[in-house]
């Protein structure tokens, strides 16, 4: 099959340090590759892939400090996408939303992956208008706030099986992977780890838009003795990381709801019943 498969732009596939929705894309995109089928991934120059690369803006957004609008090259990416859609058997969006009024007005058959929360309000009224349009969600739970979008299917987040191997936990920490913003709670991680009596160690990112946050509610809580703050890490590092914290003590989920689907879930709720949070 001829398949594209189109990333956000805000990461290079796969991402260079943080990324979620564009490790997955390159996982899938490499993977169909190797099964023999053509693919094109439509993404940041920087990308690596061994699918063929259709290079819609030169470099990942996120670490480009000159960028100031983070929609226009997404724009640019649709454009680019829209003059080729023809040319494939079936398109894969990731990129939310974006894609739906262009390859509705085309022959071609699409589908889109949701990647991420669907309990914003605006949402509802995008899938009443776009209730036709078949999606994947990641998770059942993820389809709770809205019913009404086209769901054909929930497909897990998959990683190499080699890619994350257990550890013996001999760090003697408790552990925050991800990044630093209010859905993600890195607050009630410190608090629970300052209820076990645990260090805790945060390697996650900061984006713009949860600078105020971070500063405001989290960086005071730094102080505290048993907090670490690393910072965002790369891939190659994750798995020391993870290796090293204390087994079946990680604190680095959402919350105990797994409305994501793609990382460590039931933490919080587990770590509280023993500490009696």
């Amino acid at each position: 099959m001829k398949i594209a498969q189109v990333s956000p732009l805000m990461e290079a596939v796969p991402p260079k340090l943080y990324g979620g929705t564009e490790r997955i894309v390159a996982y899938l995109s490499d993977e169909l590759a190797g099964l023999g089928h053509e693919v094109t991934l439509f993404a940041s120059g920087d990308s690596v892939t061994r699918a063929q690369l259709e290079p819609a803006w030169p470099c990942a957004l996120r670490l480009d400090k000159t960028i100031r609008d983070y929609l226009a090259p997404h724009i640019v990416l649709l454009e680019v996408l829209a003059r080729r859609a023809e040319e494939f058997d079936v398109v894969h969006l990731h990129v939310d939303y974006l894609g739906y009024p262009i390859l509705r007005r085309t022959e071609v058959p699409f589908l889109a992956t949701l990647h991420g929360r669907l309990d914003l309000p605006e949402l509802g009224p995008i899938y009443d208008t776009f209730g036709d349009v078949p999606v994947v969600s990641i998770s059942e739970a993820q389809r709770e706030p809205l019913p009404q979008a086209g769901y054909i299917a929930t497909i897990q987040h998959g990683i190499p099986e080699r890619s994350l191997l257990p550890g013996f936990g001999g760090g003697g920490y408790l552990a925050f992977l991800g990044r630093i913003s209010p859905e993600k709670a890195p607050d009630a991680a410190i608090r629970i780890a300052a209820l076990a009596g645990m260090p805790l160690k945060i390697a996650a990112k900061v984006d713009r838009v949860d600078q105020e946050y971070f500063a405001e509610r989290i960086e005071p809580l730094l102080r505290a003795p048993h907090v670490e703050f690393i910072g965002e890490i790369s891939d190659d590092e994750k798995a020391e990381f993870l290796g090293n914290a204390v087994p079946d003590c990680l604190a680095g989920a959402v919350w105990a709801r797994d409305d994501r689907g793609d990382g460590l879930r039931h933490t919080y709720h587990r770590l509280s019943q023993g500490v009696g949070a």
